[in-house]
């Protein structure tokens, strides 16, 4: 069931038609700001929303989602096949950080020692192979509020990167060295539920992953975020 999203699926598409075509790069550019976008809380520094435009301020899906939970719903596991909002969070973040900055711009990520000892994360992985218990115990610890800074720090390093790639880099594959990186770095741990992400993403071209990690994936955990926070107030009304 749709909770989250109406109409980015089609602008998703529409995105997946244009974005390796030469001629239609800086649509295809300006076609991922705006979904990815959407994707993120009303003023992250980088998108036209962050201006001091009034009508721009209007809260969206984002920003009625997550500003109004309480530190408890977020480590709220409605059920053993689900997740839990915090840990959705924190795995689309460092995914979008791991392959954003060190697949696609074949830099480094964001995320340090630093960041680390401000959001109180006991890992530095995206949070494939945890347990329920993991899950649970990893959505306690976590500081909600510097897991969303985090994220639009993320966010807009994102729509940097992605502003200055050229029709060369779209088709761009990649690197392996940058995949062995990210492994020794700790963003992925050897476990086989974590480590089959860098098979994923070692089948993709520069075009490939703007389809998936930062876009197509971040809807589809978003969509489940709204799931579990309607199931966790229904719940309480119930009580």
């Amino acid at each position: 069931m749709k909770y989250f999203g109406s109409g980015l699926s089609e602008i998703h598409k529409e995105l997946s038609r244009m974005i390796r075509k030469t001629d239609r790069l800086e649509e295809a550019k300006q076609l991922f700001m705006e979904l990815h976008g959407a994707l993120h809380l009303t003023g992250m520094p980088g998108t036209d929303k962050a201006d001091g435009d009034q009508r721009c301020q209007v809260p969206n899906e984002v920003d009625k989602l997550f500003n109004d939970l309480s530190t408890d719903e977020y480590a709220v596991m409605p059920t053993a096949k689900d997740e839990t909002i915090a840990w959705a969070l924190w795995h689309i973040a460092r995914i979008e950080d791991l392959t954003m900055g060190m697949l696609v711009a074949e830099q480094g990520q964001l995320f340090d020692q630093e960041w680390k000892e401000r959001m109180r994360a006991s890992i530095t992985d995206t949070g494939n192979a945890l347990t329920d218990s993991e899950i649970i115990g990893l959505s306690r610890e976590l500081d909600m509020e510097e897991l969303l800074q985090y994220r639009n720090c993320v966010g807009r390093r994102t729509r940097e990167i992605v502003t200055n790639l050229t029709p060369d880099d779209m088709k761009r594959r990649v690197s392996p060295v940058q995949l062995e990186q990210i492994l020794k770095e700790g963003g992925v741990t050897k476990q086989e539920e974590s480590l089959w992400l860098l098979d994923y993403w070692g089948q993709k071209d520069v075009a490939g992953l703007l389809l998936m990690p930062p876009t197509r994936h971040v809807i589809l955990h978003l969509n489940d975020c709204c799931r579990w926070k309607e199931w966790i107030r229904t719940r309480k009304r119930k009580i």
